[in-house]
């Protein structure tokens, strides 16, 4: 199996965090880690130039995890609310989604990637949930969503 190394240039779950060499499958890097800007080839003609971006990559991590931490502070007291029409059953017609936390974050001034919403799976009944947001991989914080029937 043809593998090869990469430089993270983002937090990736599985892989590893920001800033590593790490070993992946040549086509997984080549087809999706390159393209979408989320790992840089480790070949021997780019080592100085992912040294320096290792070093750049720290110094903006430290900015991100101040940044993260101020974020979390906000986001402690934020609630969202989302009204959707209910069965009767109790089941809402459609679901709310991590794209729609991430918009309804948006409206109230955080910006959020939808991708550090942690929802197992969308919301689809009434009630009050605890939703994880991931800011850093060292810090996350939960926002309380609340779903109610529209009259």
């Amino acid at each position: 199996m043809a593998t090869m190394e990469v430089l993270l240039l983002e937090d990736m779950e599985a892989l590893g965090a920001r800033g590593t060499i790490v070993r992946v499958k040549a086509g997984y890097g080549r087809n999706y880690l390159l393209p979408r800007k989320f790992a840089l080839e480790a070949t021997p003609g780019n080592q100085k130039m992912i040294e320096q971006q290792r070093k750049s990559l720290f110094k903006r991590e430290a900015a991100e995890l101040n940044t993260a931490n101020a974020k979390a502070e906000a986001l402690k007291s934020l609630e969202l609310v989302f009204e959707r029409k209910v069965g009767e059953h109790g089941l809402l017609y459609g679901s709310v989604t991590s794209l729609d936390i991430a918009e309804e974050m948006g409206k109230k001034g955080y910006e959020v990637d939808k991708r550090r919403i942690s929802l197992k799976d969308p919301i689809k009944t009434e009630g009050e949930f605890e939703v994880t947001v991931k800011l850093h991989r060292e810090i996350s914080v939960t926002v309380k969503v609340a779903v109610k029937a529209a009259k």
